[in-house]
């Protein structure tokens, strides 16, 4: 009998709290280098390990001057991996993503030059200042983890994300992101402004021209692809499976479940969100060394699943209500197993 076998038998945990603790050893030291320049944000940061661990990408949102380049730069520096950063600009090609073909007139032929996608962790900076076929380059190394160049097609590495950030769309030369790029980031993230400690804590560590704090790597790619398989193992429960199910099932259709959202849903949520609020789940029960989900993990990551994925009407746009108004209303009524 193997372990999926036995979990199914006997409805027990496949992984031992222990083997977590061991496998989750890099998370504490990671934190507290990030924390070494970044104050505060500690539900961004968060949020980004369980993308990291959940193998999915992350969208972070908000008005420039909120530390969002520079955390998931301290992040990558972090990792002991390859990295690349991408500024988005409204006059890039495609080809500055991905790559292109290069003729050698020395060789008489066409060669593969990589873009930058070709790295483990890459960072999308302003990706909506780019028009919508430049961020489309990104849809198949998002899902496919690959790239097509020409004729050829070329793996991607198995360690791979997409972090990006983006203005909130009402800034200046900002275009919205395709809804089928949106629909391949696991997590959106939306970043506010610091408390009014946070801030003063900001004002004595980065107010200086002395240099600035060197970040350490404190992990390394083998010990997030040995966590990745330990979170594959917690447990959840069917009831819970069904809870989430529910959520995003009454993204679509609202009145079974006793909601008047009809009139306020545009679209619902894909089966990928199922997908992604599951694995956000465990990763969640993961970083608290838990080896089963809890109802709470799935509302703690519920929202920032839903989001970028639940799209509100003309009527309801007007009327200022927005789809974390709609995620927030099915989060308070969806029973509670």
């Amino acid at each position: 009998m193997n372990r999926q076998e036995q979990v199914t038998s006997n409805n027990s945990p496949l992984v031992s709290e222990e083997e977590i603790r061991n496998a989750a050893s890099w998370v504490q030291p990671l934190q507290q280098e990030i924390g070494r320049v970044i104050v505060g944000q500690h539900e961004l940061i968060h949020r980004l390990l369980v993308a990291i661990l959940a193998d999915g990408h992350v969208l972070l949102e908000g008005v420039p001057g909120l530390a969002k380049t520079l955390t998931l730069n301290t992040l990558a520096d972090a990792v002991q991996t390859g990295f690349q950063r991408i500024q988005f600009t409204p006059d890039m090609l495609p080809a500055d993503i991905v790559g292109t073909e290069i003729f050698r007139p020395d060789q008489a032929q066409f060669i593969v030059k990589k873009g930058p996608v070709f790295s483990n962790i890459v960072l999308a900076d302003e990706i909506n200042r780019a028009p919508a076929k430049v961020q489309a380059a990104l849809l198949e190394a998002m899902q496919e983890r690959q790239v097509t160049i020409g004729e050829e097609t070329f793996k991607l590495p198995e360690l791979f994300m997409v972090m990006a950030t983006q203005n909130p769309i009402e800034q200046e030369g900002t275009y919205p992101l395709p809804e089928a790029q949106v629909d391949r980031f696991m997590l959106k993230v939306v970043v506010d402004y610091p408390s009014i400690e946070e801030e003063r804590a900001i004002l004595e560590s980065a107010a200086s021209l002395a240099p600035k704090t060197k970040v350490q790597a404190v992990i390394n790619p083998e010990d997030i692809l040995n966590a990745r398989q330990v979170v594959n193992l917690i447990h959840i429960d069917d009831r819970i499976k069904d809870y989430i199910v529910s959520l995003i099932y009454s993204t679509r259709d609202p009145q079974r479940f006793g909601l008047d959202l009809a009139a306020q849903i545009e679209t619902g949520a894909s089966p990928r969100a199922t997908i992604n609020l599951t694995l956000a789940a465990k990763a969640c029960a993961f970083l608290a060394g838990r080896n089963f989900v809890t109802p709470q993990d799935v509302k703690t990551m519920a929202m920032d699943v839903l989001r970028h994925r639940v799209a509100v009407t003309y009527e309801a746009d007007a009327e200022n209500i927005t789809s974390e108004d709609v995620v927030q209303k099915i989060l308070d009524t969806i029973p509670v197993p």
